[in-house]
């Protein structure tokens, strides 16, 4: 189906590029992404996704918006304090493009709800804030055969990596074991610059476009730290470990486990 007169405008600046076109359009608009978190770095990856016309835009969130959420969470106002973020970021979505259909999961992503939340789109962006969702997301698109753009924020310092079963590592071949309680302070307790997830967010949200539009050379097997203070950026290549638990020759986990419990062990 061709673009309508009003969606050529609207997609006039993308249209124009060699490597996106009508075609490339066409494809962001049969998309179906879903983002894990609605805060620091669902926020811009969210708002410059459904921007870019992705057709099915998801969104997994179960918080309400806080006053302290502000200082970096861009889909959240004032106003909003005390709402469900799910609430807040669809206003401010279609406000900002209603042409993109939204899906809103209101609930913890959990070893019950993973597969079935996941298995519907083709994209995952991991905005989450915790190691326990982080793993599950992972072994649950290396299960789907799902590519996955992770994305997560300490201090002044940022990481991006994109997972494409298959093809490199999955997150697990990068960090076998979740660090030990305490080991890792959260943004809570250590803090956030708050451009930091913005800027983030916003390389996931390229990334998943170019995985959609099928151009340029994705983060698959390397790993981009960005460092707010020294304006530099560091990049690390990873490879498939054969030993990986999940994605492994040998895979010794072969269903979603309890996480909470998992990421609670000492090592």
């Amino acid at each position: 189906m061709s673009l309508t007169q009003e969606q050529l405008e609207r997609y006039s600046r993308h249209i124009l590029l060699a490597d996106v076109g009508e075609e490339g359009q066409q494809k962001i608009r049969e998309a179906r992404v879903v983002c894990v978190g609605a805060g620091g770095l669902g926020s811009p990856a969210a708002y410059y996704l459904a921007a870019a016309g992705v057709g099915m835009l998801g969104l997994v969130e179960m918080d309400v918006v806080e006053i302290s959420n502000l200082q970096r969470q861009i889909l959240h106002f004032t106003k909003d304090i005390g709402r469900p973020k799910l609430e807040s970021a669809a206003e401010k979505l279609s406000a900002l493009n209603p042409e993109v259909k939204l899906e809103l999961h209101g609930a913890r992503l959990t070893s019950e709800n993973a597969l079935d939340i996941i298995g519907r789109y083709d994209v995952v962006v991991d905005g989450c804030d915790n190691f326990p969702t982080r793993y599950l997301v992972n072994d649950a698109c290396v299960f789907l055969q799902k590519p996955v753009i992770h994305g997560s924020v300490f201090r002044f310092e940022g990481q991006v990596t994109v997972i494409v079963p298959g093809k490199g590592p999955c997150y697990r071949c990068l960090y076998p074991l979740p660090p030990a309680p305490g080991e890792v302070p959260s943004c809570q307790e250590a803090g956030v610059l708050g451009v930091v997830p913005g800027f983030i967010g916003s390389l996931q949200a390229a990334e998943a476009l170019k995985l959609i539009l099928g151009v340029g050379e994705l983060l698959v097997g390397r790993l981009l730290v960005y460092d707010a203070l020294a304006m530099s950026f560091r990049e690390y290549k990873v490879r498939r470990d054969p030993d990986c638990a999940v994605c492994g020759n040998n895979p010794t986990i072969r269903e979603l486990t309890d996480y909470e419990q998992f990421c609670s062990l000492g090592h």
